[in-house]
């Protein structure tokens, strides 16, 4: 199944359609880097890093950005969440990236 397919609503606020799943959210695993500090989430409470970008950013709005932050903090699915930026979470979870995915998704798929 397709994106468009899967988050319907989402897509219907999006002013392009033939996105791909990079373009709307970024989830990468948060390893021990020596050398940077890119992040500020330590490898150790923060297994992953989580950006929501431009597009699902717009297509949800200031007000529900800061809700979707709420929603994901409280769900129950993070040992630890933190929102250092209303765009950029760190967390920590037994979840897959792609479980993450599905979990951020769906929860702006509904308050679309």
């Amino acid at each position: 199944m397709n994106l468009q397919e899967q988050y319907p609503k989402l897509f219907d606020k999006l002013e392009d359609k033939d996105v791909e799943l990079r373009h709307l959210l970024n989830v990468d695993a948060n390893e021990e880097d020596y050398d940077s500090e890119e992040f500020e989430f330590d490898y150790e409470d923060y297994n992953f890093i989580v950006y929501i970008a431009e597009p699902v950013q717009q297509a949800i709005g200031r007000e529900k950005l800061e809700s979707l932050i709420e929603k994901l903090e409280s769900s129950g699915k993070f040992e630890n969440f933190l929102a250092s930026e209303e765009d950029l979470y760190g967390v920590k979870t037994a979840l897959s990236e792609d479980e993450i995915v599905s979990l951020i998704l769906q929860t702006v798929e509904e308050m679309v």
